[in-house]
């Protein structure tokens, strides 16, 4: 909460602020409904509703004006599952007359099913939602997982096998274009322009989670062949996780070691650590095959929380087994989600209709479809641009070295064909700031002369 000054005087409800983009506002506060839900402490509660209404825009379905000229479907999704958790954990309602916790996430799921993209590789969402912004030709894991967890959990939460149905079907076309491979490792995302057929083989902790959860609460809504089918996904997705850890202490393992994760990355453990947690609740078997790693990482992260003057800084590397010196958001919510799932076994399971959900919904939210805002009238400015980050990460691994491939699948070739090297070089230098752009132009002049 150091890092948040939307509540104060001159300061925007619900953003952070440079050097953070909208998602991850939406992403620390699902953190704090979380912290809500484990410890019962209200402090911040009247903060997260105020901030989470704030970001809903006037078709509450988080597509607010000032970040939709450069929003992508998993930075909507973020905020739809921060509201999602609030239904299911029956975190406070918002005031009567506001949008309802279960509404808001409804129509997040319904404003991207409107989004199916058929034009190309057989379906799925594309990164981006509008056509002028970097990456909308990318079909990626995130924003496709997102989509897929929130169906899941609205299912669970309503019995209406609508979205279990589309939750089937995104896990299947994910599947299909090979973003999830068939040891269940989930790649980054793919090229429309080539119908997907290539993949970006890089791995990030967060696509693991929202997968895991989402088939967690698939599992629960299933019998028989069905659900069997879904507890070999789950297994599968764990035991393909544990790429994820050295010595069963969590590490975000493209980016970590070299010592190059960008401020999104930063804050990915937080959400594996989430979804573990929370898939304990709806498929109980799921305990012991996560609890060594959350235990263990719990432990590391209390240990990098040691830095700065009051002693409670946390840094970025857990296996370090001391503070690295990083500090920032995302290091904060990874320690925070890591700690307090430990707590899971003292909390209830989400709620729903039948089972004492207190949410209202709203089964027609957000099904008006998109209103583009245009094109920008100048040149898009880094701090206009919002996502997890997937572009930049595919760049900065491509680019810069300290890479970590999972096969012999060769990403320069890859990154040169899917972007092209002018647009690359000209994108790489666009995002850039003060020395980096430096950093940048001597890398990309060496790889195209």
């Amino acid at each position: 909460m150091t890092f948040y000054h939307g509540n104060e005087t001159g300061g925007i409800p619900g953003l952070l602020g440079d050097p953070y983009y909208w998602w991850e506002a939406g992403a620390m506060f699902g953190s704090l409904i979380d912290y809500w839900y484990y410890t019962g402490d209200s402090s911040y509660n009247s903060v997260v509703t105020d901030a989470i209404l704030f970001q809903t825009g006037p078709d509450n379905d988080f597509m607010p004006p000032n970040q939709t000229k450069a929003e992508g479907n998993d930075d909507q999704g973020f905020w739809g599952m921060a509201a999602m958790s609030a239904a299911e954990v029956k975190f406070p309602n918002p005031p009567d007359g506001s949008p309802q916790w279960l509404a808001l996430a409804q129509a997040v799921f319904n404003s991207q099913a409107l989004r199916w993209d058929l034009s190309s590789c057989g379906g799925g969402l594309k990164w981006q939602i509008f056509t002028f912004n970097n990456g909308y030709n990318y079909k990626n894991s995130i924003s496709n997982g997102c989509f897929f967890n929130l169906a899941a959990r609205l299912g669970y939460y309503t019995q209406n096998e609508t979205y279990t149905q589309w939750a089937d079907k995104m896990y299947d076309w994910v599947e299909g274009v090979g973003l999830i491979s068939d040891k269940y490792a989930i790649f980054d995302g793919t090229d429309d322009t080539i119908n997907c057929t290539q993949q970006n083989h890089i791995q990030w902790t967060y696509n693991a989670g929202v997968y895991l959860l989402g088939a967690a609460n698939m599992w629960n809504q299933t019998n028989g062949t069905a659900q069997a089918k879904w507890e070999t996904r789950i297994r599968g997705i764990i035991t393909a996780s544990s790429v994820f850890f050295q010595d069963n202490i969590m590490l975000e393992v493209a980016c970590e070691p070299s010592g190059n994760c960008d401020v999104d990355q930063q804050s990915f453990k937080a959400y594996l650590s989430r979804w573990m947690a929370a898939s304990i609740k709806v498929a109980p078997f799921v305990e012991d095959l996560v609890k060594t790693y959350l235990q263990t990482s719990a432990q590391a992260a209390a240990v990098s929380c040691s830095g700065g003057t009051a002693g409670t800084t946390c840094g970025t590397t857990w296996t370090a087994q001391k503070w690295d010196g990083a500090t920032g958001v995302g290091q904060q919510m990874n320690a925070l989600e890591v700690i307090q799932g430990l707590l899971i076994d003292q909390v209830s399971g989400p709620v729903g209709n039948r089972t004492g959900g207190i949410s209202v919904g709203d089964p027609s939210a957000g099904t008006g479809g998109d209103t583009s805002p245009g094109a920008p009238t100048g040149v898009i400015t880094t701090g206009d641009k919002a996502g997890a980050g997937i572009l930049t990460a595919v760049i900065l691994v491509g680019l810069l070295g300290g890479a970590w491939y999972v096969d012999s699948f060769d990403d320069e070739p890859f990154m040169f064909f899917l972007f092209g090297p002018k647009i690359l070089v000209e994108w790489l230098l666009m995002t850039a700031m003060g020395e980096d752009s430096a950093m940048l132009r001597v890398q990309c002049e060496h790889f195209f002369p």
